[in-house]
């Protein structure tokens, strides 16, 4: 924060005889404008677009707009110059009428005499009645109140107010004066950054509680099963996209697993697959399986989507109570890749796929049964994991080099979340950089 500029018995514009003639004319605002060089290039700390008071700044001389009851048989204000030794605009308001028709985008600092009468409406036993009708019309200005010489108090009010500082009326020089409208421009900009930094950082705060939150938490109380999950969303500084996955135990001592990816990588799409997500927990525990519940979640697409066009693939997983068997549902979804010990790793079948969620009315989705042994890992993963490209040439990944690798890593070791960092962060390289889709890895491990 600039530091506070001191007070200084300066010499007053009268007697140093640098004050500025005003016009005789009455009832009318007047403005003096002059050439000048850019000032102002402070950056703008919160990497935001500023205002088009800010900016001016940057570009323009500086103009200052005096709001003061008798400014033609009050010649408080001198000949000013900027930074760069060039003159300072001045416009002048003899009330707060004229003053809101002058206050446009280029002025950048306000020089309010605060015994000006306050509005009709305020408090007349507030001092401060016609500072806070200012603030109130320029939240985005610098401010500088001027006061009686002497009147520290209320001048220090002002600033605790929302002024950027305060001066004494008849102590008033240039040197003063434009240093002054400088240091509030200055002052203003920088309390503005902060401002919109702050707001910026809780904004992004709170979307990324509310995008962890919407994560699922696993619900596999009682369960020998391990689970392990890998999320990377393609929107940039996102945390979720359109994929979605969850797992739950249902009372039986049945796990069902689930994974699935709405079309599309933005807000809507996220917000659908979060909706879809909840409606299969909560279809799932109500005891609903299989092509009933896959025809209820299409229900729930068609109800919820923005758009006809939209639609979502699905992978549903129901583990026996014993793991050794598992139902297999797949709604337009890759299959998963199941690993046992001694034998290579390989795609469960797929043949029986039924269509996407959302592409046709009244579709069927038929249950597979799979074996899948005393020990095992099943990986359900979305398409983002293997549609990235490999080097710099136009093929993709695809299931079967997704296979491979995946092969590779449990021969080297690998398992659960260290198996799943590794599978994420290959498919990176080999694309040559951030994946653009949405990328969702589930990984259930039995071990006896």
């Amino acid at each position: 924060m600039p530091v506070p500029i001191p007070r200084q018995r300066a010499i007053p514009a009268v007697e140093s005889g640098q004050a500025q003639a005003a016009s005789p004319r009455g009832g009318s605002a007047e403005e003096s404008v002059k050439d000048a060089s850019p000032v102002g290039r402070t950056p703008d700390t919160a990497g935001n677009t500023t205002n088009k008071v800010e900016n001016n700044t940057a570009h323009t001389n500086l103009t200052l707009l005096l709001i003061e009851d008798d400014p033609a048989g009050s010649p408080i204000v001198p000949d000013m110059l900027d930074q760069a030794g060039k003159p300072i605009r001045v416009r002048t308001a003899r009330n707060l009428t004229e003053a809101g028709r002058l206050l446009t985008d280029d002025v950048h600092c306000i020089l309010l005499d605060l015994a000006l009468p306050a509005p009709g409406h305020a408090d007349p036993e507030d001092e401060l009645a016609v500072l806070k009708h200012v603030l109130e019309l320029a939240p985005r200005h610098a401010v500088l109140a001027l006061t009686a010489s002497g009147d520290a108090e209320r001048g220090a009010e002002a600033v605790r107010v929302g002024a950027q500082d305060y001066l004494f009326r008849d102590e008033l020089d240039s040197r003063l004066l434009s240093r002054a409208i400088r240091y509030a421009v200055e002052r203003k900009r920088s309390e503005s950054a902060e401002r919109r930094l702050a707001e910026g950082r809780l904004r992004a705060q709170e979307n990324r509680r509310l995008e962890r939150g919407l994560l699922p938490t696993p619900l596999l109380e009682g369960s020998p099963l391990r689970f392990a999950a890998r999320y990377r969303p393609g929107r940039s500084r996102a945390l979720l996209g359109g994929d979605f996955y969850d797992v739950v135990r249902t009372p039986d001592g049945t796990v069902h697993a689930m994974i699935g990816d709405v079309c599309g990588h933005g807000p809507d799409e996220a917000a659908l697959g979060v909706e879809l997500r909840i409606a299969w927990r909560a279809l799932t525990l109500a005891g609903l399986c299989g092509d009933q519940l896959l025809g209820t979640l299409q229900q729930v697409l068609e109800h919820e989507r923005a758009d006809d066009e939209i639609f979502a693939t699905l992978c549903t997983v129901d583990i026996a109570p014993d793991g050794r068997r598992a139902g297999l549902c797949l709604a337009g979804h890759p299959s998963p890749l199941l690993a046992r010990p001694g034998k290579p790793a390989r795609l469960l079948p797929y043949d029986n796929n039924g269509p996407a969620l959302g592409l046709l009315p009244g579709a069927r989705w038929p249950r597979m049964q799979v074996e899948l042994g005393a020990e095992w890992s099943l990986m359900l993963y979305t398409d983002g994991l293997i549609e990235g490209h490999i080097g710099q040439g136009r093929e993709r990944l695809g299931q079967d080099g997704m296979t491979e690798m995946v092969r590779r890593q449990f021969a080297e070791g690998l398992r659960g979340e260290q198996l799943l960092r590794a599978a994420v962060n290959e498919v990176r390289d080999l694309n040559g950089g951030e994946l653009t889709d949405d990328v969702a890895v589930l990984l259930l491990d039995r071990v006896p």
